[in-house]
């Protein structure tokens, strides 16, 4: 019986002898060993009773097993939820109320904590370590090591992904076998994956980067990775070598241009690099090409759809832009109810079998993002350049009404951002009893660098109109973050709302 994704992804991996995963130890899983541990894991699930439309929520340490368990869903048609693993018993118990999974896989570090999370929701806890021991592992040995899939077609559910759930509770994405698989093979083509490649895999696997993008992008092409536990630069330079493309957010990127050893000579085997997840700053563009040679490609992806655009694998990779919208994925930027031309912002739509479904148990939230005709409103302020280049201007929650005026903040951090000593900015709104909001930057020092707040807002005001200019600027150590490398601004409207009044 046909099952779209576990026949596109998993299949194919059936005596295959060349390695999947490298770990690094150097520690190598050929693909038919893999296939062979994903069949294990599925067969000791169904014994638990996991079966087609059923949840299974999943809160370990990435690991080769942690891997498996998503194969082990697919074949078996439930459907995967991947949480973060920084997340706490309160938090994890919204996931497991909201989403009802019949199985929760939770690190035995955890187990006691977890425990009661678990039973209170009807949910079955089973263990899996950092070192791949644990309850499941020990369910799996005793399996049968052969797997017949579920029947699976398009529209059938493959993961639920949360969203960040910043402004509110989280909303839980639907996604399909579809929306996986097409994105899958759309970004092989544009990046031109083989099998020939290996892919240095620093990500977390709770995340649509590093699940949806790099994992199934490698297992679609037929190519390996070098899977680490997390984000180490020591390691990734020591990988590199070994290596033929890397995927990261930013903060790889800074942190690796820190370390001396980074150089052309290593790094002259590589054929791409790729950023997404947080914006990449142009100096950090402009540097990494300076040192190594090669030009980053960005893109723009959602949890809602996967990948939505990316710069050109062939062609001008524009810093400031996440290029293109990908094939089969249409883009349009919106305002007042209308498309606009080039160089106007407005709200990013997105339509295309990449994006989602609608939010689980939110008929009113879906019904507010995502049209009945298929297009998303995606919450993302951007523009089109002349040349058709999407640019991310930042999210509409963050854009800064000021006297009645709209300031995006990416505008101004763009400014701060080239003032010498300046490594970094945030601009946000504050609470002001004249304006209704102040604009209020953030700054963070280069390395061995002072700063003086009015100094730097004095090197930007004849750049920028008044009204867009910040009333007030602080230096903080660092821009508080997520997981994926993205500036929580929420925070920092917390931290700074009394500013002003």
């Amino acid at each position: 019986m046909a099952n779209m994704l576990f026949d596109a992804l998993f299949a194919p991996l059936e005596g295959r002898d060349r390695p999947l995963l490298v770990q690094a130890d150097g520690r190598r899983i050929s693909g038919d060993a893999f296939l062979r541990l994903v069949a294990r894991q599925t067969n000791a699930l169904r014994a638990m009773g996991l079966g087609k439309g059923d949840r299974i929520a999943v809160q370990v340490a990435k690991t080769p097993e942690a891997l498996a368990i998503y194969g082990a869903a697919v074949a078996l048609g439930a459907i995967f939820l991947p949480l973060n693993t920084a997340y706490t018993a309160d938090e994890v118990g919204y996931f497991l109320g909201n989403a009802t999974p019949r199985v929760f896989v939770c690190d035995g570090a955890k187990a006691g904590v977890m425990a009661p999370v678990a039973a209170a929701h009807g949910a079955r806890l089973v263990t899996l370590n950092a070192d791949g021991s644990g309850e499941l592992t020990d369910l799996a040995v005793g399996a049968l090591d052969r797997v017949v899939p579920v029947a699976a077609g398009p529209d059938d559910l493959a993961a639920f992904l949360y969203t960040s759930g910043t402004t509110g509770r989280s909303k839980g994405a639907m996604l399909t076998h579809r929306n996986l698989l097409s994105n899958a093979e759309v970004l092989v083509r544009e990046w031109r994956f083989t099998d020939r490649d290996v892919l240095l895999h620093a990500l977390p696997i709770f995340h649509t980067h590093g699940l949806f993008v790099a994992s199934n992008v490698s297992l679609l092409s037929g190519g390996a990775m070098i899977f680490l536990p997390g984000f180490d630069a020591g390691a990734v330079l020591r990988l590199l070598p070994e290596a033929t493309v890397m995927m990261g957010v930013p903060t790889f990127y800074t942190r690796l241009l820190d370390e001396a050893a980074l150089n052309r000579d290593l790094v002259a085997h590589m054929r791409l690099f790729v950023s997404g997840s947080a914006p990449l700053l142009a100096e950090t563009h402009e540097a990494w090409e300076a040192r190594t040679g090669h030009r980053i490609l960005e893109r723009y992806g959602m949890t809602e759809t996967n990948m939505n655009t990316s710069n050109p694998y062939e062609g001008e990779r524009r810093a400031g832009t996440v290029g293109f919208p990908l094939p089969g994925v249409e883009v349009r930027i919106m305002a007042d109810g209308r498309e606009v031309g080039p160089d106007a912002v407005g709200m990013i739509e997105v339509r295309g079998p990449n994006v989602f479904q609608g939010y689980w148990q939110m008929p009113d939230k879906t019904r507010e993002e995502l049209r009945a005709d298929g297009w998303f409103i995606t919450g993302d302020l951007g523009m089109r350049d002349a040349d058709g280049y999407v640019h991310i201007v930042g999210r509409a929650k963050d854009l800064v009404i000021t006297g009645g005026y709209n300031v995006y903040p990416k505008e101004v951090e763009m400014l701060l951002d080239e003032v010498p000593g300046v490594a970094e900015s945030a601009v946000i709104g504050v609470p002001h009893p004249d304006f209704g909001e102040a604009v209020f930057a953030v700054l963070v020092a280069q390395k061995g660098a002072a700063l003086e707040p009015g100094a730097v807002l004095a090197a930007i005001s004849d750049r920028l109109a008044r009204f867009k200019q910040p009333k007030a600027a602080v230096v903080v150590d660092s821009l508080p973050r997520n997981t994926m490398g993205k500036v929580q601004k929420n925070l920092l409207r917390d931290t700074y709302k009394g500013r002003f009044v």
